[in-house]
């Protein structure tokens, strides 16, 4: 993919291979005038992307939004689409008491504008159909990263992802409260100007409530370094939620519910964070998240949502 043609597209003149800002994807950060931007790929959904992002930003949410130009503003380049957001100057996260909080109230300020329904036609969620044998074949990469970085980890936790596997149908069937989401809410998605502002929306979706609050707890220190290289502790869950729930109730469904929703977004978003990436078995900063990760599947229940 070259960066020169998506950066050509906006019309931003280009004419060496510019460097991605983020390990993971290219994101370019340009001269728009005397403005700084940022060229990200966004979803196959862009339009309904924008349209959610600018309703939370008439709301008085701290989101980017397209930066108005001279041509369209998402664009397609081959098979993917691309954005150009204002950059965001700010603080970056460290892990602060004053910084959980505001996170977490900003995330059920963003929960409490969601339509009743999928009025903006997000995507939907509906990774209800792994199987045992996908387990399997992660558990076996997973094991053999750590015993390459010198780890053993416990066997209870393919069992954990195992029942993870038979609760997926009940889960389905719940009818848990879904809200429209930038969904991958965590650290390296804000930065504090001092409140908390969100410069990746990308991912948003329509989603069970309870999974983005669950994906919260247990990668919002993912792929971050000034944040501590675990996950919340107790005390900061708690205080996560403090300001969360000046805006958002939980329901009584979705207490019940929490446990196994914990679970399930672990087999859906952490198992193969594990599975995948094996170098990153070898960073001292994620490795020790991925133990703190193994220790609250295996014994998490202090970590509640009442």
């Amino acid at each position: 993919m070259s960066g020169i043609e998506i950066l050509n597209i906006f019309g931003f003149e280009v004419k060496e291979e510019p460097t991605s800002i983020y390990p993971y994807s290219p994101v370019y950060r340009v001269k728009y005038g005397n403005q700084d931007v940022v060229v990200k790929r966004t979803q196959s959904r862009a339009g309904s992307v924008m349209s959610y992002t600018n309703m939370l930003k008439d709301k008085g949410i701290n989101v980017v939004t397209p930066v108005k130009l001279k041509v369209d503003n998402p664009q397609k380049y081959e098979d993917t689409n691309f954005v150009v957001y204002p950059f965001i100057k700010g603080q970056k996260y460290t892990g602060k008491d004053n910084e959980i909080y505001e996170a977490g109230k900003m995330l059920g300020q963003i929960h409490s504008y969601s339509p009743v329904s999928n009025f903006y036609d997000l995507l939907v969620y509906d990774v209800y159909d792994f199987n045992e044998e996908e387990v399997e074949g992660s558990m076996e990469a997973i094991f053999q990263h750590a015993n390459k970085a010198g780890l053993k980890i416990d066997s209870a936790i393919k069992t954990k992802l195992m029942e993870s596997v038979a609760n997926q149908q009940e889960l389905y069937c719940a009818n848990l409260p879904h809200v429209a989401t930038p969904h991958d809410y965590k650290a390296n998605n804000l930065v504090f100007i001092p409140e908390p502002y969100l410069i990746d929306p990308d991912n948003a979706a329509w989603i069970p409530k309870v999974f983005d609050l669950a994906l919260a707890l247990l990668l919002f220190h993912n792929e971050h370094e000034e944040a501590p290289d675990r996950i919340f502790t107790i005390d900061e869950w708690e205080l996560f939620l403090l300001g969360y729930k000046e805006y958002m109730d939980i329901t009584d469904e979705e207490k019940r519910f929490w446990e196994k929703a914990k679970q399930h977004v672990f087999l859906d978003e952490v198992m193969w964070l594990m599975a995948e990436y094996e170098v990153d078995w070898q960073k001292s900063s994620q490795q020790n998240l991925f133990k703190s990760l193994l220790r609250i599947l295996i014994d998490g229940n202090d970590y509640k949502i009442i």
